[in-house]
């Protein structure tokens, strides 16, 4: 995911690094309240593009092909990945945040439930919608949880440490993974195709596009 631009709590960078590391697990009710809207519908745009049956995102479609090998929920799945990429952080020395652990029980938890609430839709026009809705939520969910500053998610926490550790350039370190991931979810069973594509094509600009927006919103005290 895209690097936030300007946020409401972009002024949490200038601290000291003690002071950063402690606003990573304080928050205000309103600025958790963000943080777990935004978690919960990037779990809802992820949800929206499994209906689809289009593709999904490489991540899910991990979560979906070990899901359809062990017998456990698309969700389940997805916070057990999650918290086992957070624990791929400590050689890396990377260091989570509230977020971080809100995001990796909440996305998996709106994918399940969603997917729970809504039918697969049948005809392709529906199914694009989801497909292209769901792009859209993960977009703006990102923006609202990357703009509370409570710590990355388990997979750019992932990508940010690897970048460090290896000096590689972050966008072939973030594609590297993506594609692995992508590769082995499809080996497994997961779902692949058209919205694959259009998500990795869309949602970094889409992410950077919710954060602009989001960033002209007055801001709450967060």
């Amino acid at each position: 995911m895209s690097e936030p631009l300007a946020t409401p709590v972009v002024a949490e960078r200038a601290r000291s690094p003690a002071a950063a590391e402690l606003s990573r697990w304080r928050a205000s009710p309103a600025r958790a309240a963000v943080l777990f809207a935004g978690l919960w519908v990037f779990g809802t745009g992820e949800a929206l593009l499994v209906l689809s049956a289009l593709g999904n995102s490489p991540w899910t479609v991990f979560a979906q092909g070990a899901a359809e090998r062990t017998g456990l929920s698309i969700g389940v799945l997805t916070i057990l990945i999650g918290a086992l990429v957070v624990l791929l952080w400590w050689p890396l020395r990377q260091r989570p945040g509230l977020g971080t652990i809100a995001n990796v029980i909440l996305v998996g938890v709106a994918i399940d439930v969603t997917l729970a609430l809504l039918e697969p839709p049948d005809a392709l026009g529906l199914r694009s919608f989801a497909m292209l809705g769901g792009i859209a939520l993960v977009a703006l969910g990102s923006g609202l949880y990357l703009g509370t500053a409570l710590g990355p998610g388990p997979r750019d926490g992932l990508m940010t440490g690897l970048h460090r550790v290896s000096g590689r350039p972050i966008f072939l370190v973030r594609a590297v993974i993506e594609l692995s991931v992508l590769a082995a979810g499809v080996a497994l069973g997961g779902t692949a195709g058209l919205g694959t594509v259009l998500f990795a094509l869309l949602i970094g600009p889409g992410v950077q596009l919710a954060l602009r927006l989001l960033s002209r919103v007055p801001s709450v005290d967060l």
